[in-house]
């Protein structure tokens, strides 16, 4: 007989594939529809545009960007690659049934985004970064989450008890509060969580620590607890302060039922809107002359964490992680300046500042291809 258990693991399955945390693995859920397709779906021959040409290319640099597409087997199905050298694009290619303009899921990249808009408010004067976050459910007298602050927060430090990876996959917090009982309202079934270590004391990547972030930003452009009010302040800030800047003009962040953005998870971009974004962070908050977020705040963003000198403010840095941590990038073969956007599934925003370069790769990578699919990264890198 077929439990409701084993029904419930095979859709998780199905929908998610293997959580890492090794891999920063984020996941998403339900929210209104996007326009245009979502979740990294093809589009049909017709509406793939023709791409236009580019410079002449190095064949050796050439020969590995093409390897991420060769070599699905051993590293996944590469969607897209577009490769960017001094903000020009000088490669860019995409897999069968995908083009630029399709929409894919961000996952674990937009938690790089989320960071981006807290610094904006943090220099609006909305927010302070050392100070306790302002979470409702932490204020009472006594309750140790109350010496929480937003950069523990962002430093995947607050000592909150999330459990990233179930053993099971149904019983960790992640899914939970994506698919389960947590998901009408994902904040506060993350803000619910007990402490389990003091502020600043241990490092614990979790994708419920994110969606903390979201819901902070969204009680602080608004008063409002109605779903709708709270999702359309959100997508006003993010619009008028970061997409429309940016020209990110295809960004849809999806939201739970309580309007809170899933912002650990869920965004949905082109390959180029998402490669804006890189570009964005290598030029550290300026974009077209003008600067949208504080140099300040760039450096505390690409500064290492104290319990993980791997891991920033929610973004991933080229650093030697503790002793037994799977590396995320390639510390030993690229420059210490290097960070990326990194989520499930093998989604990479990958930003060389000292090599005038942003990758974008947005694919289906499976765990075990990982190692693989990391070298074949690395290799194109070192290539330009």
């Amino acid at each position: 007989m077929i439990t409701k258990k084993i029904l419930l693991a095979s859709g998780v399955l199905g929908l998610v594939g293997v959580w890492s945390l090794s891999q920063a693995a984020g996941q998403g859920s339900i929210a209104p529809a996007a326009p245009g397709p979502a979740m990294g779906t093809s589009m049909s021959e017709k509406a793939v545009d023709t791409l236009p040409p580019l410079p002449g290319l190095d064949p050796a640099i050439k020969a590995k960007a093409d390897a991420l597409f060769a070599d699905a087997e051993a590293v996944g199905e590469t969607r897209a690659l577009y490769v960017l050298r001094d903000g020009a694009p000088i490669y860019e290619r995409y897999g069968e049934g995908f083009g630029p303009e399709t929409k894919m899921i961000s996952w674990s990249m937009a938690k790089s985004i989320t960071a981006v808009l807290t610094g904006i408010m943090v220099s609006d004067g909305q927010l302070s970064l050392d100070a306790p976050a302002p979470v409702a459910a932490w204020q009472r007298s006594g309750d140790p989450r109350g010496a929480i602050t937003l950069a523990d927060l962002l430093h995947m430090s607050s000592g909150l008890e999330h459990v990233e990876n179930g053993d099971p996959i149904w019983e960790g917090d992640t899914v939970a509060m994506l698919f389960g009982g947590g998901a009408p309202d994902m904040a506060g079934f993350a803000e619910a969580k007990p402490a389990a270590a003091q502020p600043g004391e241990v490092f614990n990547y979790s994708s419920a620590t994110s969606v903390i972030l979201a819901d902070i930003l969204a009680d602080t452009l608004t008063p409002s607890k109605s779903p709708e009010a709270r999702r359309e302040a959100m997508r006003e800030f993010i619009s008028g302060r970061l997409a429309e800047p940016l020209g990110m003009t295809s960004l849809t962040p999806e939201f739970d039922a309580a309007g809170t953005m899933i912002g650990g998870s869920i965004m949905h971009a082109t390959a180029r809107d998402y490669a804006r974004f890189g570009e964005f962070l290598r030029n550290h908050g300026v974009v077209n002359g003008q600067r949208l977020l504080p140099e300040s705040w760039m450096d505390f963003m690409l500064k290492p964490s104290a319990k993980d000198a791997g891991y920033g403010g929610h973004i991933w840095l080229n650093r030697t992680r503790p002793r037994g941590v799977t590396p995320s990038l390639w510390p030993d073969r690229g420059p210490n300046d290097l960070f990326a956007c990194i989520g499930h599934q093998g989604q990479y925003i990958i930003v060389s500042p000292s090599q005038r370069v942003t990758i974008v790769r947005l694919g289906v990578t499976d765990d075990d291809q990982f190692p693989e699919l990391r070298r074949h990264l690395a290799d194109l890198t070192a290539a330009l």
